[in-house]
């Protein structure tokens, strides 16, 4: 699937991946290949990405923001991001 994480500043990430695990408001949730259609809020916290079924993983601190998911494409919009690691 294609994700793409975006702040008010720039594109931190964009490409194929496996899954991503983020921080929900209401507890931690995941995102695989060919999920529902979803619309989430997020919550300030780390987000995990898994680039492949190998086990490499990227990781992010994210400020609040949101998370759409639709025909296999994850789009997460935040406040503000940093690359951890």
């Amino acid at each position: 699937m294609n994700l793409e994480i975006l702040t008010p500043e720039k594109k931190l990430f964009s490409g194929e991946v496996y899954g991503i695990q983020l921080p929900g408001i209401t507890g931690k949730f995941e995102v695989l290949d060919k999920h529902a259609p979803l619309v989430s809020a997020l919550a300030s916290g780390r987000v995990k990405v898994l680039k492949d079924k190998s086990n490499h993983l990227a990781f992010y601190d994210i400020q609040s923001g949101f998370v759409e998911v639709i025909s296999n494409k994850v789009t997460v919009l935040v406040e503000g991001a940093t690359t951890v690691g």
